[in-house]
């Protein structure tokens, strides 16, 4: 059987501190999975599974998050739910779950979603807490650091390895971010988030408010604005201004099978037809979205050429940019309505908020095949290919 995608909705990112703040994690959660039943039409009964991508699972994020999810929408409690982590492809992986249960027949309708606060739950906080009151060595053993030689395995670090590895510049960077933050704002501006976008209520000193634009973007943005941030590093090439915003979001997309299809009169925005996940060097950790993408297609019997749109992660300007100069790739193409740079990466929600973009803008263009990679923790990557319907 295949996989099909029936709905696919995101929140608009949040700013740390900013519109998001308010809302518990679980139950920004619980509202994608309304949005999902409601754009579906589904019967939330028939709903067999939701499998939830999150990468901080500490205070809020704790305790069977996917299930709390499930507990706070409109979903009944005959409903399972399960939680993964795969770093910053924790949502993809989700999808890929989904859509492996619904293809073998085990299962004919899951919600693949995926939940970050990063406002209420820091980033690294499941470590660092531990770590601050003393409790064991942290999650790389003594075995771990022998093998590796490395003390740590630090994403700053790969990006930066990965910007000298490929020869980009500091200059070479800031105009990725730059184009990153200009494509948002005019996608935003022409309402092409739209669809994909499910307004959350907030409070403001104004009054209640319906927040539904990517709190991120900076529409004032120029090289003067950008070529001013410091660098991270002392002799590197990254700033803040060309890595992923900290953010606040949730996403999910419903799948089902052909029967699903058929049982519940449902209409199919995508078909998936490639899943891919590699592993490789742990500590560059972030260029293993290249060869990842290399095995999809060629599983896929497809070339670089027949893709119409790939959304890549921009955890740092220097992994989009070395993939694109590995690929070939069509640079009109990448991240045609901005990245993580502009609109925010919500960590274990940005896979499945990637794939709601790609899903509505094929659509809206008019394209056929769309790619989606994620570069991960511990140095993994998924790769999703869909087909617009």
């Amino acid at each position: 059987m295949e996989a099909y995608i029936v709905a696919a909705v995101r929140t608009a990112g949040g700013r740390r501190g900013g519109a998001l703040a308010g809302w518990h994690p679980a139950d920004m959660g619980g509202e994608i999975l309304n949005a999902l039943v409601d754009r579906s039409g589904i019967d939330p009964a028939a709903i067999d599974d939701v499998i939830a991508g999150c990468v901080t699972q500490a205070g809020e994020q704790s305790f069977a998050l996917a299930r709390n999810l499930v507990m706070a929408s409109k979903l009944p409690d005959s409903v399972p739910a399960t939680t993964v982590d795969r770093q910053c492809g924790s949502s993809q992986q989700a999808i890929h779950f989904a859509a492996q249960a619904v293809m073998s027949g085990t299962q004919d309708i899951v919600a693949a979603v995926g939940v970050e606060s990063m406002t209420r739950v820091p980033m690294g906080s499941n470590f660092r807490l531990h770590a601050e009151a003393g409790l064991g060595v942290g999650p790389w053993s003594s075995r771990i650091k022998a093998r590796y030689g490395v003390e740590e395995f630090n994403q700053f670090t790969g990006a930066e390895m990965i910007a000298a590895k490929y020869g980009f510049s500091r200059d070479d960077l800031d105009v990725f971010a730059l184009e990153s933050h200009k494509r948002g704002a005019a996608a935003t501006e022409a309402g092409a988030f739209a669809d994909e976008i499910l307004p959350l209520p907030i409070e403001t000193p104004e009054g209640p408010v319906l927040h539904a634009r990517d709190e991120g973007i900076r529409y004032d943005a120029s090289p003067e604005s950008i070529g001013g941030v410091k660098l991270l590093r002392e002799g590197g090439r990254l700033t803040a201004a060309t890595s992923s915003q900290i953010c606040d979001g949730a996403a999910g997309v419903l799948v089902v099978n052909d029967r699903a299809l058929k049982a519940h009169g449902l209409t199919p925005l995508a078909r998936i037809h490639n899943l891919t996940v590699t592993a490789g060097d742990p500590v560059i950790m972030l260029e293993e979205p290249i060869p990842a993408t290399r095995r999809a297609l060629a599983r896929a019997g497809l070339t670089i050429g027949e893709i119409d749109l790939y959304e890549v992660n921009e955890a740092f300007a220097s992994i989009p940019l070395a993939w694109r100069q590995s690929m070939d790739a069509d640079p009109a193409r990448l991240n045609a309505r901005g990245g993580a740079i502009a609109l925010g990466h919500p960590l274990g929600a940005s896979g499945a908020k990637l794939m709601t973009t790609l899903v509505h803008a094929l659509r809206a263009e008019k394209g056929r095949y769309g790619l989606q990679t994620m570069c991960e923790g511990g140095g993994t990557a998924n790769v999703t290919i869909i087909e617009a319907l």
